[in-house]
């Protein structure tokens, strides 16, 4: 069996040697890079996307980063969740939590892991400031009887 030229990408010193090949390959013409291309590009987002920490980001911040990096408004992701343009503004104001259907939607549109929106992070608005992070908005509270 033939030795593969490139494998996957397992740490970070193969993952610079990959990024270092690319560049070099990029600068040379012709079709018989192309591929050669596809290949190590693929196996370079790959890794990237196993191996940045999103997940420590603040959610709204994360959100933000997403939209300049897609070019989006607030407009547009009011479409893509179908809520409000209000309702898009308070979260990326801090006044509203996510919702479980917004963080589904925004995993699935931006193409991460559901986790990296549903962290805990400190809410602003008067209203919310009982509960210490925005997952407790969305939980169950008990309701006194007057």
């Amino acid at each position: 069996m033939a030795k593969l030229k490139y494998t996957v990408i397992k740490n970070p010193t193969q993952y610079e040697e990959y990024c270092g090949l690319l560049l070099s390959l990029l600068e040379q013409e012709g079709a018989d890079v192309e591929e050669e291309v596809e290949l190590l590009t693929l196996l370079i987002e790959k890794w990237e996307s196993d191996n940045t920490v999103l997940s420590e980001a603040d959610p709204v911040e994360l959100l933000k980063s997403l939209m300049d990096e897609h070019n989006l408004k607030a407009v547009d992701l009011s479409q893509i969740l179908d809520l409000s343009k209000g309702t898009v503004s308070k979260i990326l104001n801090y006044q509203k939590g996510f919702s479980k259907e917004t963080i589904r939607k925004l995993a699935d549109y931006f193409k991460v892991s559901q986790e990296v929106f549903n962290r805990a992070y400190p809410l602003v608005h008067s209203i919310n400031r009982q509960y210490p992070d925005a997952r407790l908005m969305n939980t169950v509270k008990e309701v006194s009887e007057l």
